[in-house]
C-alpha cells in the first residue's frame, strides 16, 4: 500500500486486511464512499483472495488524510468537504489501477465521477432514484456499466413528517431541514400542503454544507419548532452524531432517514435499513458481477422493507411522551 493512500476500511470503519477471501463486511461499503473491489476470480490462480476497499469522500478518510492532504480543509465546491476535482482524481486512480468493480453510494457527484472515468468497469451504486437522476436507463435493464440500489428516499420525507406529528402530541410548529443539493421544489410543496392539512405550521431551512447545520437547527428552534424532520440526504447522515448532540441539547425531537440512527440515539427514524441494503442487497449484486453476469442483466433494486424505530430513552430525556398507538406500530422500540 502506498504511503499516501487511504487505509482500506470495511462497513464499520475498521481496517480491512488485503489478500483475504472477501467477506460480506469487507465487500460492502458505506455512504459517501468509493470502494475499489478486486475480483477473487482474477487472483484465484495465485492462491490469494483480495478484498481491497478504499473509501473516499467519507469522514474516516478525511481524518486519515489530514497529514498527507491538509489542503482538504480549505477546499470547497462539494457538499461533503471533498472538492469535485479530487473526487474525479480518485475515480481516475481506480480506473488506472484496473479494479474490477467500483462501489459508490450516497452523493450523486461521486457516482457521476465514476461514470465519467470509465465506461467499461462495472459501477455498483446506491442513491435516491437512479433513473430520475439519469444514472441508468431503467430499473429492469440499466444498460451502460452502472447498476445498484435506488432507495427512493425523498418519497419517504412526507411519511416521516406524518410520524413526527403523531409522535409529538400537540405539535403545532415543526421544521424541515432540506439538503439543497437533493430536495426538490415538488417535495417541499408537498410537505407544506401535508402540514397545513394537519393544522401544522412548517418552516423550511435549506442548507448545502455541513457547516450550516448548527445554525439551521438553532434557527428552527428559535422559530418555535417543536420537532425537526431531516430530509433524506447523505449530508445529514454524515453529520448525524453532531445533529443528535445539538437537538438533544435543545430538547428538540427529530426524525431521521435510517433506522440505525434512532438506534444510535436519535428520537425516531423511518426508512430502509442501511446495513441490510449494503450487506445483503448490494453484496448479492456484487457476487453476480464476480460470476460474470453483465451489468445490463443485473436490475436496479429497491428496498423491500421499511422500519419505524422509536427511541424512548431519547424521548424521555427530551420530555416527550410518545402515544401508545404509535409505539404499537413501531418495528422496534428502544427502552
Amino acid at each position: 500500500m502506498n504511503a499516501g493512500r487511504p487505509l482500506a476500511r470495511d462497513l464499520y470503519g475498521k481496517p480491512s486486511t488485503p489478500h483475504l477471501r472477501p467477506t460480506r463486511r469487507q465487500v460492502a461499503g458505506g455512504v459517501n464512499n468509493y470502494f475499489e473491489v478486486s475480483s477473487p476470480l482474477r487472483h484465484r490462480a495465485a492462491g490469494r483472495w483480495p478484498a481491497r476497499a478504499t473509501p473516499i469522500n467519507s469522514p474516516q478518510v478525511r481524518e486519515i488524510q489530514k497529514a498527507g492532504a491538509s489542503n482538504l480543509n480549505a477546499m470547497h465546491g462539494s457538499p461533503y468537504g471533498l472538492h469535485v476535482d479530487l473526487v474525479s482524481e480518485y475515480a481516475a486512480e481506480l480506473v488506472k489501477a484496473r479494479v474490477d468493480v467500483i462501489v459508490t453510494a450516497g452523493d450523486v457527484t461521486t457516482i457521476r465521477a465514476a461514470q465519467q472515468a470509465t465506461k467499461t468497469i462495472p459501477i455498483l451504486a446506491m442513491t435516491d432514484d437512479m433513473v430520475r437522476l439519469g444514472l441508468v436507463a431503467s430499473m429492469a435493464r440499466p444498460d451502460g456499466n452502472t447498476t445498484g440500489v435506488s432507495i427512493l428516499a425523498l418519497e419517504l420525507d412526507g411519511k416521516r413528517q406524518e410520524i413526527l406529528i403523531e409522535a409529538v402530541l400537540g405539535l403545532r410548529r415543526m421544521a424541515f431541514l432540506a439538503d439543497a443539493n437533493f430536495t426538490t421544489v415538488a417535495t417541499l410543496d408537498a410537505l407544506q400542503e401535508a402540514a397545513r392539512a394537519h393544522n401544522v405550521e412548517l418552516s423550511i431551512h435549506r442548507i448545502a454544507k455541513g457547516e450550516e447545520i448548527t445554525a439551521a437547527i438553532d434557527a428552527a428552534k428559535a422559530s418555535g419548532a417543536e420537532g425537526l424532520n431531516f430530509s433524506a440526504s447523505p449530508l445529514f447522515f454524515t453529520y448525524r452524531r453532531h445533529i443528535m448532540d445539538r437537538v438533544a441539547a435543545l430538547r428538540l425531537p427529530a426524525i431521521y432517514e435510517w433506522p440505525e440512527t434512532a438506534e444510535e440515539g436519535g428520537f425516531a427514524a423511518y426508512g430502509p435499513r442501511l446495513s441490510q441494503l449494503f450487506v445483503e442487497v448490494m453484496t448479492q449484486q456484487l457476487i453476480k458481477l464476480f460470476r460474470g453476469i453483465k451489468v445490463a442483466d443485473i436490475p436496479v433494486e429497491q428496498p423491500a422493507k421499511f422500519e419505524l424505530v422509536i427511541n424512548l430513552k431519547t424521548a424521555k430525556a427530551m420530555g416527550v411522551t410518545v402515544p401508545e398507538a404509535l409505539l404499537v406500530r413501531a418495528d422496534k422500540v428502544i427502552e
